[in-house]
């Protein structure tokens, strides 16, 4: 239980790699986290709501507003609620939207509203992550001061191999338990 008591945002991108989403909140959860799942609206092609809300006891955010009862879901709120924001899968479109300020959804807005530490974990074919465009994106991501969990090298979905996989759910609940770690210190 090294993550007892920890409120983590895991935000959740439209990636073929969502599907090692549930896996990671799995293990989250078994760590102790309250996690919240905050799911783009393409994420939501690749992974259910239903799924992610069984695996962590809340309810999956995605949009800005409920089922036309006037509920809204406060980015601000799940900003100020959050130990650490986790984006994985991280996707090309959502970095470049993080790294430009492009809060076009609900995971980008609160991204953009986090009072805590932010790990991006990117997934995407090798020459999408290797593209200039992309590795710009990734630096200012950086610079802003968020911790980047590099992508593996091997068989991607394209069925080339290169660096682009989404880090294992295990290695990534590492860096977490290790961030937190770190800080304790």
């Amino acid at each position: 239980m090294h993550l007892k008591d920890k409120h983590i945002v895991l935000g959740i991108t439209g990636s073929i790699a969502a599907y090692k989403a549930a896996v990671l909140l799995r293990f989250l959860v078994k760590e102790g986290a309250e996690v919240q799942v905050i799911i783009t609206p393409s994420g939501k092609e690749f992974i259910t709501p239903v799924t992610l809300s069984a695996l962590s006891g809340k309810p999956v955010v995605s949009e800005f507003f409920g089922a036309n009862d006037g509920t809204w879901h406060s980015h601000v709120d799940i900003g100020q609620w959050a130990d650490l924001m986790l984006v994985a899968p991280a996707t090309a479109s959502s970095m470049g939207k993080m790294a430009n300020a492009i809060a076009d959804n609900m995971l980008i807005t609160t991204y953009l509203s986090m009072k805590c530490p932010v790990m991006v974990a990117p997934a995407m074919d090798l020459d999408m992550y290797k593209h200039p465009a992309n590795q710009k994106n990734i630096e200012t991501l950086r610079s802003y001061g968020n911790m980047i969990i590099e992508p593996d090298a091997g068989e991607l979905a394209s069925g080339l191999i290169g660096k682009g996989r989404m880090q294992e759910p295990e290695a990534i609940v590492e860096e977490v338990v290790g961030f937190f770690q770190k800080k304790k210190n």
